[in-house]
């Protein structure tokens, strides 16, 4: 007798392997947000910039690299990879690391307007899918004081953020104003773009 019951609907549990290429806790949360199942794995890429290179095109490449980098060691999966860099007038900054260079940045930053350039790209390496996209965030910073300064980041520690600000917490107070078509990529990872690619990769979502 043949089987009349309708087709399944078609699942990621049965699809290929998602695998976010970052260490970054601000990525897993952000992607989980998808409720997709998926696994994080360290790049192990050198995120040192290129003689003369400038931050848009240091953000799109280290994102593809991250990506290429997992892929290779996982072919059968769709990786993600993710890189944000801020762009001061040209000059890129990074995450800091210590207080003292998080007080220069933001020293540097006051009263500034900023660009923070979030790159992801999507890859997978069995079914040839390589696609990437760029989210440019506008942000305005006060003309913050040194005590000002100094409290934040005594508060935050956002010592991993590039920046040294994480609007997603009290650096929100640091703004006068953020201009951007998708929120979540100040916070280190394009949600509607990220998504955008997985469907094209073939993953379902909602």
């Amino acid at each position: 007798m043949p089987d009349l019951s309708p087709p399944s609907s078609p699942s990621t549990s049965a699809a290929r392997p998602i695998i976010l290429g970052s260490t970054s806790r601000y990525r897993r949360e952000l992607l989980e947000r998808l409720r997709l199942p998926f696994t994080a794995i360290a790049p192990l890429v050198d995120e040192t910039a290129l003689p003369g290179e400038a931050p848009l095109p240091l953000a799109e490449r280290l994102a593809l690299a991250k990506a290429q980098a997992v892929a290779a060691a996982h072919p059968e999966a769709i990786v993600i990879g993710s890189d944000q860099v801020c762009d001061l007038h040209g000059q890129a900054l990074g995450k800091p690391g210590t207080h003292a260079k998080a007080v220069a940045q933001l020293q540097a930053m006051r009263g500034h307007s900023m660009v923070f350039h979030t790159a992801v790209a999507v890859v997978c390496q069995h079914s040839g899918f390589c696609q990437s996209h760029t989210s440019q965030v506008t942000v305005q910073f006060r003309d913050l004081s040194d005590a000002e300064i100094e409290r934040y980041l005594r508060l935050e520690q956002p010592y991993d953020c590039a920046g040294s600000a994480k609007s997603e917490g009290l650096g929100i107070s640091l703004l006068d104003a953020i201009h951007s078509d998708d929120p979540t990529a100040l916070i280190g990872l394009p949600l509607i773009a990220t998504a955008r690619l997985l469907r094209q990769a073939g993953v379902v979502l909602p």
